[in-house]
């Protein structure tokens, strides 16, 4: 963007500095106006793209040393310390990990983890539509690059300000609140800490809406018999502990967004589907918003999705689409448990397919999008 810092006049002619950048020699000064943001600091803004994360490998080693680190989160199994470790270190990490290494095997690529090099893609692509003014970088949350080594990387920069973007479209406290804690410890250990703005979610962005319709679009829509707008689950006690009054796992306590349930998981996620299904015109009783991905014996936020294929089928149900949302890029809970686990599920009770609407990854609207949400920030 063209601004101007610095103006001379001298006997009619006017040099310019733009960005502070001489534009024209300098010579016989008479007169000099100087615009007051000459006066500050420049400094570019630096931009934190953060997804959850990825092993480094699908080597149990590396599927190990993800899986504790993820779990141990307290933010994430908020159980206490003690019992927390002991699940963690002694049960889900030793014993999960060979299954889940095998797992994140078929999802690997020759580029690696598509969670991983889409995000590469998305931060190269909003850093040259921002420009120089801006430094882009992307962490996950878990494993690598670490969060820490990218802000280290940011503050090298001399950056004013830091933008986090959590790429979570729905607000939870397992995922966007822990990239926030995560941020502002790290941070928190820095003489020297600038200005930073967070984006807490941004569940009903159209611009998001419009490019999941668009992928949508490449399948004939009406021939499915049923549309699932499948998230990410969630324990309900997290949704009660985020719950100051008394409002969420009620009776119709997601139909609407209000300041009770401004931070509400499963209320985020039903607001991004009222979204899409207006958008695309859809009919009451032909989707249903569903969650996937249990851990554990707990109850979380319901229905579950593999109830509501087992009651599809039932129903005579033989082709679904299904949308996974919670997700900006496809990864196992996508590629793996909608398209191939819930297929082979849907299949033994009767169905006969089940498509998957591709996420946003690194579709050049998506990267528009995201430099267009940078700038609604800063």
């Amino acid at each position: 963007m063209f601004k101007t810092c610095l103006s001379i006049r001298r006997n009619n002619i006017i040099i310019i500095f733009s960005n502070c950048n001489l534009m024209i020699l300098l010579h016989n000064i008479d007169t000099v106006y100087i615009n007051n943001d000459f006066m500050r600091l420049a400094g570019k803004t630096g931009v934190l793209l953060v997804n959850l994360g990825t092993p480094d490998s699908p080597s149990r080693k590396d599927v190990y040393k993800y899986l504790k680190e993820f779990l141990l989160d307290k933010r994430v199994i908020d159980i206490p310390w003690l019992s927390r470790n002991i699940l963690v270190r002694g049960i889900i990490a030793p014993f999960r990990s060979g299954e889940s290494a095998k797992i994140y095997k078929m999802l690997w690529t020759d580029k690696g983890s598509p969670l991983k090099y889409h995000g590469e893609n998305l931060r190269d692509g909003v850093q040259e539509l921002l420009g120089d003014d801006f430094v882009v970088k992307l962490a996950m949350r878990y494993q690598s690059p670490s969060i820490k080594n990218t802000i280290s990387e940011l503050l090298q920069e001399n950056i004013k300000e830091i933008v986090v973007l959590p790429l979570f479209p729905q607000y939870a406290s397992a995922s966007t609140g822990s990239v926030h804690e995560e941020v502002m410890r790290i941070l928190g250990q820095q003489m020297n800490v600038p200005q930073v703005k967070f984006i807490n979610s941004f569940y009903d962005y159209e611009p998001m809406i419009d490019i999941f319709v668009d992928h949508a679009n490449r399948f004939d829509i009406e021939s499915y018999d049923h549309i699932l707008f499948s998230y990410h689950g969630l324990p309900k006690r997290q949704i009660k502990k985020s719950d100051t009054c008394d409002h969420c796992l009620k009776t119709g306590c997601c139909d609407t967004l209000t300041n009770k349930n401004r931070y509400c998981y499963s209320a985020h996620c039903y607001a991004t589907t009222r979204a899409l299904v207006q958008k695309m015109g859809l009919k009451e009783g032909s989707y249903t918003t569903c969650f996937q991905s249990r851990l554990g014996k707990d109850p979380w936020v319901q229905p579950y999705t593999s109830d509501i294929l087992k009651i599809q089928a039932e129903k005579g149900t033989k082709r679904m689409l299904v949308f996974c949302p919670a997700f900006v890029a496809d990864c196992l809970e996508t590629t793996i448990e909608v398209s191939v686990e819930y297929l082979e599920e849907f299949e033994e009770m009767g169905g006969e397919h089940i498509d998957l609407v591709e996420s946003l990854n690194d579709d050049p609207k998506w990267i528009t999008a995201v430099k267009d949400l940078i700038l609604e920030n800063t």
